[in-house]
């Protein structure tokens, strides 16, 4: 069975969740941690987008997002994570 569209509007909130590969580490150190954060907190900036709460796990992150502007979601998600993935 299909899982429902998500709700896309100006203001919805959303519960991002990314995971390692087969639950690897995507952070090792403080400096993992914090490049992720300052990327994170620059396209907060440029896409409008306030963050209520994070988590940033050894092998996954918690985000809970509310993007201005709809077209903006799918933005934060190509560029926050992209930089990232690369470990």
């Amino acid at each position: 069975m299909p899982r429902k569209a998500r709700v896309d509007t100006t203001g919805a909130l959303h519960h991002i969740i990314v995971r390692g590969i087969e639950r690897r580490k995507i952070f090792y150190d403080n400096f993992d941690r914090n490049a992720f954060a300052n990327r994170l907190s620059r396209i907060l900036t440029e896409t409008h987008t306030d963050c209520f709460a994070w988590a940033l796990i050894p092998n996954h992150v918690h985000l809970l997002l509310r993007a201005g502007i709809v077209d903006n979601y799918n933005s934060l998600k190509k560029y926050a994570y992209s930089g990232h993935c690369a470990l």
